[in-house]
């Protein structure tokens, strides 16, 4: 064995550390990791400091003047989508139960590439037609000619619900780690980590949000590719890797190890939540040629796939280099490997890629939250004339406010707000999902229906996920995915849409987007 004992860290890797006092606790620096990872910060600040030089009016800060090319599409998509489940959570479940586990990642591989293949360019070309909408209420509205705003209220306070718990869920781990990583008190991460995360979203909006997401998303690649290879290089090859595996555990290997029906459905159900995430969405509509979104779509489907090779891999790798010690927390086990196998220098750029996951969903969400603020309620319920200045302003102030109210909630770490991430994603799904594709392909949709499906959808989602055994077990998201759009549909064929300017704008989408027009409607 090769790099030290197995499971343990080569002391020739072990970082120079520098102690100081914080309060009644000591403090230890790890200077190549805090180096590495302060050069890292500057690029970003670089790039929110270029962003807010090119932010000029509303547009510009919410959806970066629909500027996105492909490459930046593409990878913003993947970061602000995966953040630390990709490098925590994913790999500490492969550590813990095997390979089985993958089958959520086939879900969300075929969700994403169903999202990219048949909402990406029709959501881009339809939400700059319908009035040029910038938010995801606001294309509701503008889709429907809700004149009574119920629909874009309803929608506004589902994303800002949802996403401060998100964003919450988000600052604990970003504490967690910080607090690992350089021997924060973790109430003094919490405020470091957010402070860091508001800064440049304050300052550049969406296009500071997409660049440096652009950048994460390389930096996770490159992680998650040498963690396996450097283990298996360690080990003397992949064969010796899947010996200690097997020796492990048998069902390691075994794609559906004790995994029932209602498990395997569960899991490949979480490719339902992509249709329906707005921090998703918003980089479809921000794209800059909607032609252009082919090739995005390939890009963001092959890095997924890779990351979420590399993801498994890693945990695969993990149950085979601590073997002899396990690990007391499988969702550090990618931590733990960076440490023993990496120098410090490396290792430093890793748990910059760790910290930057978590702060490409963070940044993504407190932006499409501020933007809902000012776009969809302030302007719309306060002063309808508020120039662009002042509701770029006004969302640079709700940016602090929701990231202040997240991190309230996240000051007790030991707080069910991580509970909670896991129905927010179903939520959105279910509650948006649907109608946002009968908003995009069923012409006889009406406002009403809209509004009876997405609130059908999350009603079905809280109501599930506080019931238990049988078919309850299985995953929130699918029952109120099923439900929601049948309430669409119900009240959509009992009342279909006969107002001439409505559907006049549906067929005028659906001409500019030189495809053929949507199949049969359903009767």
């Amino acid at each position: 064995m090769r790099g030290g004992e197995q499971g343990e860290v080569n002391d020739n890797n072990k970082p120079e550390l520098c102690k100081w006092r914080w309060g009644e606790r000591i403090m230890t620096i790890n200077w190549p990791l805090t180096t590495v990872f302060i050069a890292y910060l500057l690029l970003i600040f670089v790039l929110g400091f270029i962003a807010y030089r090119r932010t000029h009016n509303l547009g510009d800060y919410i959806l970066g003047g629909r500027s996105l090319g492909p490459l930046v599409t593409a990878l913003s998509v993947g970061a602000s989508d995966m953040s630390g489940w990709l490098l925590l959570r994913l790999p500490g479940a492969i550590y813990l139960s095997g390979i089985r586990e993958v089958w959520i990642g086939v879900g969300l591989v075929i969700g994403a590439w169903l999202n990219w293949l048949f909402v990406a360019r029709p959501l881009r070309v339809y939400s700059h037609q319908a009035n040029n909408s910038l938010t995801l209420p606001d294309f509701f509205a503008n889709r429907f000619h809700d004149h009574g705003n119920l629909l874009r209220v309803t929608s506004a306070l589902v994303i800002l619900l949802f996403f401060t718990f998100y964003v919450a869920a988000g600052l604990v781990g970003g504490a967690i780690l910080f607090e690992s990583s350089f021997g924060l008190d973790y109430y003094l991460a919490l405020i470091v980590g957010g402070c860091i995360i508001v800064a440049y979203t304050l300052a550049g909006g969406f296009l500071a949000v997409a660049w440096t997401d652009a950048i994460q998303a390389l930096l996770m690649l490159a992680a998650l590719l040498l963690a396996p290879l450097m283990v298996i290089n360690a080990m003397g090859g992949i064969g010796e890797v899947a010996d200690r595996m097997l020796t492990v555990n048998p069902q390691s290997t075994s794609l559906f190890g004790g995994l029932g029906a209602l498990g395997l459905i569960s899991l490949l159900a979480w490719g339902f939540g992509y249709v329906g995430q707005p921090h998703i969405l918003a980089r479809f509509m921000a794209a800059k040629d909607p032609e252009r979104l082919f090739a995005a779509r390939r890009t963001a489907m092959s890095w997924m796939i890779v990351v979420l090779i590399g993801s498994v891999s890693t945990g695969l790798a993990g149950i085979a280099w601590f073997a002899d010690n396990p690990l007391d927390n499988p969702e550090t086990v990618f931590i733990a490997l960076s440490q023993a196998l990496f120098n410090p220098w490396l290792a430093g750029v890793i748990t910059a890629a760790i910290l930057s996951a978590i702060m490409s969903t963070i940044d993504s969400q407190l932006l499409v939250s501020s933007s809902v603020v000012s776009k969809d309620l302030y302007r719309t319920f306060y002063r309808r004339d508020a120039s662009d200045r002042e509701l770029v302003l006004v969302s640079r102030l709700a940016v602090v406010a929701i990231a202040l109210a997240a991190m309230v909630i996240a000051s007790d770490r030991n707080s069910l707000v991580l509970e909670l991430v896991s129905y927010a994603w179903a939520g959105f799904g279910a509650a948006f999902g649907p109608v946002i594709l009968f908003s995009l392909f069923w012409r006889k949709t009406t406002a009403p229906a809209a509004l009876a499906g997405m609130v059908t959808g999350a009603v079905t989602v809280v109501v599930w996920s506080n019931l238990g055994g049988g078919i309850f077990d299985l995953y929130e998201i699918l029952p109120g995915f099923v439900f929601g759009s049948l309430a669409i549909l119900a009240i959509g064929s009992w009342r279909p849409e006969r107002e001439e300017f409505v559907l006049d704008g549906f067929d005028r989408a659906w001409r500019s987007l030189d495809v053929p027009e949507p199949g049969p409607e359903p009767v």
